[in-house]
């Protein structure tokens, strides 16, 4: 069975402008040994300059020295998955990338080409592959395409991946692959018209956004690469690497992505103080039925949105809206309910002059008002509240619903690029070749 999303996320692994080298923030010198110190150049600066089956000795001998230098165990890592794409030997392959996912484990490394590699290397059991294709010729060819890829013979790539697309045209991996190849090449016109068939082929994989927005940025174009990273999370909103890469984006444009949450309200004390008049007694905070005549706090609002989510769970609710599904789960239409039913309570006390200033002046409560406003209430329930429950109803909303979705990001998630007046303040570019 082909697995493509693990596959190709394997295969080149993108880190949005970033590379390990460009990030190393570890001590200078891992050791005062002036040998080790200028063999450990040598080999980043190879691994930077995307040589890395030559980088490879000298980071073997090198993490034999010092094994407790993390730069060392990640760029090592990184290798040897690279030399593990020309092995033909299938268990060897497997073998190179334990050992790669091994040391990737020990490095501790929280930097982003560590941790997108050991979550693709988690979804490989045993450290094998899954394939490209169920056609052999296909998957020979895309193959062999590989072994030249990390050999650096591009044309000799392209050539086997454009052998595979022949024989299978909707394969995802070939047309992103070649896309990818003419980037290394510098050929960057040619790379984003190849990205774009990718996307075209299926726009429901994160790689190709996520891949072209890595060259638009290396390229100085943020606001286009931006849109990329939009799409790529609207294709694949629980795809961790898609959100490392934003946030890099963030990071090199001096800025933040929007991870607020809306309408959040403190959990209320189950139950007052004893009364004084009835020694013993006990009152919930809530009166029993809801707003006889107008909300006079905050904690209406929170109980309107708990009646809600109660009546999801052990009022029958669900089985009415999902009676095909045996058990209950949280759903995207019981958070929206529950939601609206506390919007409509803080939109009577934001209208009462006596109560205004309790949602005015809270921004928690103001974003949810916002978001209701502009309509994307939902798609911040996806984004922002998808637990296991929600998520199974994302593929279903994102095929009516796509446009809100990427409006969502757009206006409360992923801050606008800088302009141009502000191009000089931005960080140092690293340039194309700075991926993985």
């Amino acid at each position: 069975m082909v697995h493509r999303p693990t596959i190709i996320a394997f295969r080149g692994l993108v880190v949005l402008l970033l590379c390990v080298v460009a990030s190393i923030s570890s001590v200078l010198a891992q050791t005062r040994d002036p040998a080790y110190t200028n063999k450990r150049e040598q080999a980043l600066r190879l691994f930077d300059q995307d040589r890395r089956l030559e980088a490879l000795p000298l980071l073997e001998e090198l993490a034999q020295k010092n094994p407790n230098d993390e730069d060392i165990a990640v760029t090592l890592a990184a290798s040897l998955v690279t030399h593990a794409t020309t092995l033909t030997d299938k268990q060897a392959a497997a073998s190179e990338r334990l050992r790669a996912k091994s040391l990737l484990e020990k490095s501790g490394s929280n930097n982003t080409l560590a941790k997108n590699l050991l979550q693709v290397l988690n979804e490989m059991q045993d450290g094998v592959a899954t394939q490209f294709s169920e056609n052999p010729a296909v998957e020979q060819a895309m193959l062999a395409g590989e072994a030249a890829f990390s050999r650096r013979d591009y044309d000799e790539a392209i050539k086997n991946y454009s052998r595979a697309l022949e024989l299978e045209p909707t394969n995802y991996a070939a047309a992103l692959f070649i896309g990818n190849t003419l980037f290394r090449k510098h050929d960057f016109a040619k790379a984003g018209t190849w990205y774009e068939k990718a996307i075209q082929l299926d726009p429901n994989i994160e790689t190709a956004y996520r891949y072209y927005a890595d060259m638009l940025g290396s390229r100085g174009d943020m606001a286009k690469a931006r849109s990329m990273l939009i799409h790529a999370a609207v294709a694949e909103p629980y795809n961790r690497m898609v959100w490392r890469d934003l946030m890099t984006w963030a990071a090199l444009n001096d800025t933040r992505i929007g991870f607020k949450y809306a309408g959040v309200l403190s959990d209320p004390t189950p139950l007052q103080p004893p009364d004084s008049k009835s020694p013993g007694k006990t009152e919930p905070l809530f009166e029993v039925k809801l707003f006889p005549q107008r909300p006079k706090d905050l904690s209406d609002a929170w109980q309107a949105y708990q009646t809600v989510r109660a009546d999801w769970k052990q009022g029958g609710k669900f089985k009415q809206y999902f009676p095909q599904e045996a058990d209950y789960r949280h759903s995207l239409a019981e958070e929206t309910e529950a939601l609206t039913a506390e919007i409509r309570v803080l939109e009577k006390l934001k209208g009462d002059i006596e109560t205004a200033e309790l949602v005015t002046e809270d921004q928690s409560l103001l974003l949810l008002l916002k978001l209701h406003q502009a309509g994307v209430l939902e798609s911040y329930v996806l984004f922002r509240l998808g637990d296991e429950g929600i998520a199974k109803d994302y593929v279903a909303y994102r095929t009516k619903n796509r446009g809100k979705l990427e409006e969502y990001m757009d206006k409360f998630v992923v801050p606008p690029a800088p302009t141009k007046a502000d191009s000089g303040h931005q960080k140092t570019k690293p340039d194309a070749k700075k991926k993985f």
